[in-house]
């Protein structure tokens, strides 16, 4: 068995990407529309922060507090794979009928559950965010009385608020991993 000891230094960046993302889905819920959550302001909005927070080397470099590993770059990439292959699997099946309430919640859940896999890429409050996620999204998926635009709008403050945990109180930190 292999021991690795992770050093989660791209906690502040995470955060960054997660209160421009919590926005994004804040907004786009708020203005959904019959999509409930607005398809347009989501990818526009998305595409902007992943440009801000991804492309832009400066804010790379300014949020970094060290580097990740090789094995943390893999694991990123399984993660966002991941993110792909649930939100077909969850999402995917209410495409045929246009269910968007049952589509943008398994997108949800989808992402929520993909966090998990980041653990090892930026820690334990990784692992805290993915079961918040997707217990909101499987409340909305069970309680099918509830509207969607609380479900996105509390999604989307709980990503807010992670992010801003990240970025402004967390801390690089070490983990032992087997």
């Amino acid at each position: 068995m292999i021991n690795r000891q992770l050093e989660f230094n791209e906690k502040r960046i995470c955060g960054v990407w997660l209160i421009l993302i919590g926005i994004v889905i804040t907004v786009s819920t708020l203005f959904g529309g019959k999509y409930l959550l607005n398809p347009i302001i989501f990818m526009i909005g998305y595409g902007i922060s992943f440009y801000i927070v991804f492309i832009n080397e400066k804010i790379k470099l300014k949020l970094s507090q060290g580097s990740s590993t090789p094995f943390q770059n893999k694991v990123a990439n399984i993660g966002i794979i991941s993110l792909f292959i649930l939100m077909f699997l969850i999402a995917g099946p209410f495409f045929p009928s246009q269910n968007w309430r049952m589509i943008w919640i398994g997108t949800l859940l989808s992402t929520g559950l993909h966090f998990f896999i980041f653990y090892y890429v930026h820690g334990k409050a990784m692992l805290l965010l993915g079961a918040t996620c997707s217990i909101i999204a499987i409340i909305g998926m069970v309680l099918t009385n509830i509207p969607f635009k609380p479900i996105g709008i509390i999604d989307g403050l709980i990503k807010f608020l992670f992010g801003l945990y990240l970025l402004f109180l967390s801390s690089p930190s070490k983990s032992k991993v087997r």
